[in-house]
């Protein structure tokens, strides 16, 4: 009984690794505002102090 109820939740979760929902590209627009801030930050950084920060 154990075993068939591992069987089914790795099989439901290889199947909901397939699609990509709204949840995950959400994350990666977050992911990628992040970057883009760091980077902003990184840069006016760089323009302040004339080094790499």
């Amino acid at each position: 009984m154990k075993i068939l109820a591992f069987l089914m939740l790795v099989g439901t979760l290889g199947l909901t690794a397939c699609d990509e929902g709204p949840a995950e590209e959400m994350g990666r627009d977050i992911d990628n505002a992040a970057t883009d801030v760091g980077n902003a930050i990184e840069d006016a950084c760089e323009d302040v102090t004339g080094d790499n920060c």
